[in-house]
């Protein structure tokens, strides 16, 4: 069993969709804050983030938002986490989040949510980032993304191993259940980083 106490959740902040991910996003945030386990994410005030963030809170948690100056000038940020870390940029954004998680766990999201996947998925592969990450794939939204990662492997742009760099849930509980279970890696992973 991996020690988790911090898990950076990926999301949308898309106010109009579907209420099927309003409910994963609620589920997945009660979870997290039952079991003490501290919200890593972009502290958005709407949609996906800010019902994972609130749910964390409802349930007795602690949510870290990290975002851009430039989103709280815009007022984009939820003002009720148990802290909010201002950066530069988005880079820096990314890659705090990314430092202060011991997992992470993705919802279904927008062009955001894909590039910062993508990107933590990358960073597993050169064995930059060694814990857990699971794919939240309510209502089979990520089977696209999840198909074109399969022919990667099978047209050689991945080895075989890299198919073992994510795990993916159908729910909540089966999310968090995989981040306390998944292999750690190590470093060691970087001689399969090329084809």
């Amino acid at each position: 069993m991996n020690k988790i106490n911090s898990v950076c959740v990926y999301s949308a902040s898309s106010t109009k969709i579907d209420p099927v991910y309003f409910d994963a996003a609620h589920d997945l945030g009660t979870l997290l804050g039952r079991q003490h386990i501290r919200l890593i994410n972009g502290a958005g005030n709407m949609g996906l983030m800010s019902a994972v963030s609130d749910a964390v809170l409802a349930a007795g948690g602690e949510v870290t938002g990290v975002i851009p100056r430039f989103m709280v000038e815009q007022r984009w940020h939820h003002t009720g986490l148990t802290k909010l870390v201002e950066v530069e940029n988005m880079h820096e954004r990314k890659k705090l989040m990314a430092d202060l998680s011991d997992a992470v766990i993705a919802l279904p999201g927008g062009c955001g949510t894909l590039e910062e996947l993508l990107e933590i998925i990358t960073w597993k592969q050169l064995g930059l980032y060694l814990n857990p990450i699971v794919i939240l794939n309510v209502k089979g939204y990520f089977d696209p993304l999840l198909a074109m990662l399969q022919r990667a492997v099978e047209e050689n742009f991945m080895r075989a191993q890299h198919g073992a760099i994510w795990h993916v849930a159908e729910t909540a509980q089966e999310a968090v259940e995989l981040v306390h279970t998944i292999p750690l890696w190590d470093t060691s992973i970087r001689k399969f980083a090329a084809i």
